[in-house]
């Protein structure tokens, strides 16, 4: 695969990934949405299916990474780093792009988070946050906790995906894409609960860099203080599950 090649296939899977993930988070977030309010089983298959639109998508030009952490797993496994620079650039655009993508999906529903007043009991509603729409946001701020909820969970990512490939015909089959967002949501579910599972330092540092600077009325914070724990800790797992996979395998 030529550089070429993986820079734009790489940015336009991620920009895919981030355009269904962040859209299913505004749809359950806004107020005027449809799927207001429907639950984080909801969400965790939207990822799920942003996984399969994405990587689907780019497979063919880059092999589909779209996640730095598994980039650098598979380099540790490798030992090729050559190309690595050119996954991550690709994917940091491609976040930025999707996140930008998301938000001209529900434009109309962004320019409406303002207070609400005159409700029939008589109560305001308040303008809703929208960092957590972009990026995640842990339940309990503890930053130890948050740090090895990450890297346990991107553990949980990359190892498999990595062990996937020791199963003869399943990626000439099409079919690892389809267990990899199966994986996904599965995260989701089991350790997403804690911190929003970034688990992909590209997922959330580009959306999170696209919500400091959008003019969304009422935004609420972009939180930087909290930003390197979704970038070092899936980085850190990403390496981890190279190591124990070169270890165990």
């Amino acid at each position: 695969m030529s550089n070429a090649d993986i820079f734009v296939g790489e940015t336009i899977g991620t920009a895919i990934l981030i355009l269904f993930g962040a859209g299913v988070c505004a749809a359950v977030t806004l107020r005027h949405s449809k799927a207001r309010a429907s639950g984080w089983v909801v969400i965790a298959f939207g990822w799920g299916f942003a996984v399969l639109a994405g990587a689907y998508t780019a497979a063919p030009l880059s092999g589909g990474h779209l996640n730095p952490a598994v980039t650098l797993g598979i380099a540790v496994d490798t030992g090729v780093w050559g190309k690595v620079w050119v996954y991550l650039l690709g994917q940091l655009l491609g976040a930025m792009i999707g996140a930008v993508l998301a938000y001209l999906v529900y434009l109309a529903q962004f320019q409406a988070n303002v207070r609400q007043t005159g409700t029939t009991e008589g109560t305001a509603e308040e303008p809703t946050p929208t960092l957590g729409i972009f990026s995640t946001i842990p339940e309990i701020r503890n930053p130890v906790a948050n740090l090895i909820t990450e890297i346990i969970a991107t553990v949980a990512l990359v190892l498999p995906i990595l062990a996937f490939g020791l199963t003869k015909g399943l990626g000439e089959s099409g079919t690892l894409v389809l267990i990899v967002s199966l994986l996904v949501v599965g995260i989701g579910l089991s350790l997403g609960g804690p911190t929003g599972y970034a688990i992909n330092p590209a997922r959330d540092l580009g959306p999170r860099i696209v919500h400091t600077f959008l003019p969304i009325p009422n935004k609420g914070t972009s939180d930087w203080g909290y930003a390197w724990i979704p970038v070092v800790g899936p980085l850190i797992g990403g390496v981890l599950a190279g190591l124990l996979y070169n270890v165990a395998f």
